[in-house]
């Protein structure tokens, strides 16, 4: 299939998605239209980590401060702003963080970056926190200005098909191309002429609109906010692992982990918390050592490719318990002996 026919099913593929999305609203309950956004605020958010992150490799663990950002932006906004100009907002300035953040710490890789994100994610937690005690005497604050549910739903709805799309789009530009280069081998990739700092940059930096913008519209379902329910750091690592376990280098992949996840988390999280996690941990040890694309890499080459290991191993171990290797080796070593 070549690339123009994989893009028309890509866009046919999200266009379907999309539709079942528009419909939940007029047959779902209550619970299925919560469900529902969940599901969409972590496809907006594993699917942008994953076009940036997955392509260039760098492990970016700083989603929940530009979930916040957004969160507070909406929180300090809304009350003077259209919904839709506090979401753009939000967004503009979580981009803006990336950028400043990017140009300090996107010259380091591996657990160099990852911790320091995760550091300065920290760091514009405690600083919203010392805001609002110093200027506004109080740690968070209550959203007085809530649109209808319909509204937020549409608009995260919206926020996914763009991030989505983005990532269909953008990975068969020039700029899609140049992440991959800069993941496969930057070095070699500012030799052919590649920017790679400001591409980094703007990757990050789009990564970062998609989430403020999420948090800008999420940040109406709390009625009070504050620095630990905007800035929780679950949200950014869950947006990591369900891009890992999904297939972070895919398109599909975040988006199925995402759906699937999202389910899991609403079911069994409160019910059962330590199953959802152990479960949430036991398919990301699977995806690290026998999936290292993700579930979306699954194909039924993989499963003959395990049955085939399943059998050596098990015909090892009988090997070794039956006393035949042990006598193997006796032998080996008597005729070593001998042959001296």
């Amino acid at each position: 299939m070549n690339s123009k026919n994989l893009l028309w099913r890509d866009l046919l593929v999200l266009f379907g998605l999309t539709g079942w999305a528009l419909a939940l609203p007029g047959y779902g309950s209550e619970f299925a239209m919560s469900m529902g956004l969940t599901c969409l605020m972590y496809v907006a958010l594993s699917t942008s980590w994953g076009f940036f992150c997955g392509a260039s490799r760098y492990l970016s663990l700083a989603t929940s401060a530009f979930f916040g950002l957004g969160a507070y932006t909406t929180a300090m906004n809304l009350d003077t702003l259209p919904w839709a100009s506090a979401i753009a907002l939000g967004s503009c300035i979580a981009a803006a963080v990336a950028v400043v953040m990017g140009l300090a710490v996107l010259h380091l890789r591996g657990t160099y970056f990852a911790v320091l994100t995760f550091g300065m994610a920290e760091l514009i937690r405690h600083a919203i926190s010392y805001y609002e005690k110093s200027v506004h005497g109080t740690v968070g604050r209550v959203l007085t200005t809530v649109p209808e549910m319909s509204t937020i739903y549409h608009t995260v709805l919206l926020l996914a098909v763009i991030s989505v799309a983005l990532s269909i789009g953008l990975r068969r530009t020039w700029f899609g191309l140049a992440l991959l280069g800069i993941g496969g081998d930057e070095q070699r990739a500012q030799t052919l002429g590649v920017n790679t700092r400001w591409i980094k940059v703007a990757g990050f930096a789009l990564t970062a609109a998609v989430a403020g913008g999420v948090g800008a519209a999420m940040a109406v379902r709390w009625t009070y906010i504050d620095p630990h329910t905007a800035f929780n750091p679950f949200i950014g690592f869950q947006t990591v692992l369900i891009a890992l376990i999904g297939g972070a280098m895919t398109i599909w992949g975040p988006l199925i982990a995402a759906i699937v996840f999202s389910i899991l988390a609403e079911t069994l999280r409160l019910q059962a918390p330590q199953i959802y996690m152990m479960t949430l941990g036991f398919l990301l040890i699977l995806s690290v050592l026998y999936l290292p694309g993700g579930l979306a890499s699954l194909r039924w080459e993989t499963f003959k490719g395990w049955r085939s290991d399943s059998r050596q191993w098990w015909k090892d171990l009988r090997y070794d318990l039956s006393g035949d290797k042990a006598r193997d080796k006796k032998r080996a070593k008597e005729r070593r002996i001998v042959g001296a």
